[in-house]
């Protein structure tokens, strides 16, 4: 039974950084943690991308459902640890790099990005198969409808479910940049105090920096200007 499960999107900056922040916590705390699947792109299947996201989105939503097709393969194959190991790879390739070019969001979706990585990975070469085998959508859209169960519809990723299954589950937290590690342990304790009250319901703001990532252009250690950046976190909002 693991301590917490984390439903993620690959594409997504803001459940990456939180995802290392729990890799931090998990590893001082003797967490397991289960990675589970969201699809930003099954989220918004019946939004308008032209009209409510800027260029590119659509094309990132759909390579990461392809990659989350190789992740739900990897797991029925290689069990539920290769599903970390392969987001970890994938995670440090997405958003630890300079910027892609412009107009290169939908290559994280294909083989020729994907084989590297599961190479990185310690992973067979032959997951990239899954990237076009829509036969997996219907293990990441139960899994998305899972974690919206658990939090209600009007969220984004990643959505954290604690000491499942009794546990609380929300949005969240969103964090733009990383803390320090002894810091990391003491907003943890924070955020676990606040699920484990029943009544505990949501903390929000729209205003946000950058997330600090050399994907977005921004160096880890700089300080970024704060202003209303969503990433794709949100289901119908930049």
């Amino acid at each position: 039974m693991a301590d917490l499960h984390f439903y993620f999107d690959p594409v997504c900056p803001f459940a990456w950084l939180t995802s290392r922040w729990v890799r931090t916590v998990a590893s001082r705390r003797e967490y397991d943690v289960d990675w589970r699947f969201i699809s930003l792109r099954l989220l918004n299947a019946h939004v308008d991308y032209d009209a409510h996201f800027p260029p590119e989105y659509e094309a990132g939503h759909t390579a990461g459902l392809r990659l989350l097709r190789v992740a739900a393969r990897t797991r029925e194959e290689h069990g539920r640890a290769a599903v970390g190991t392969l987001y970890e790879a994938l995670g440090r390739r997405v958003f630890e790099t300079e910027p892609d070019r412009p107009g290169t969001a939908g290559e994280r979706g294909t083989r020729a990005y994907l084989e590297p990585v599961l190479e990185r990975a310690g992973l067979p070469a032959d997951l990239a198969d899954a990237l076009d085998d829509d036969r997996w959508d219907d293990t990441i859209r139960a899994e998305t409808d899972e974690a919206l169960a658990l939090t209600g519809k009007d969220v984004g990723t990643p959505i954290l479910h604690f000491e499942p299954p009794g546990g609380v589950a929300f949005f969240g937290p969103v964090i733009s940049r990383l803390p320090a590690d002894d810091d990391a342990v003491e907003l943890w304790d924070a955020v676990v105090r606040l699920a484990r009250f029943p009544g505990f319901a949501e903390l929000k703001r729209s205003l946000r920096e950058r997330p600090q990532l050399l994907a977005a252009g921004v160096q880890p250690d700089e300080v970024g200007v704060q202003e209303d950046w969503h990433g794709g976190s949100r289901r119908t909002k930049r």
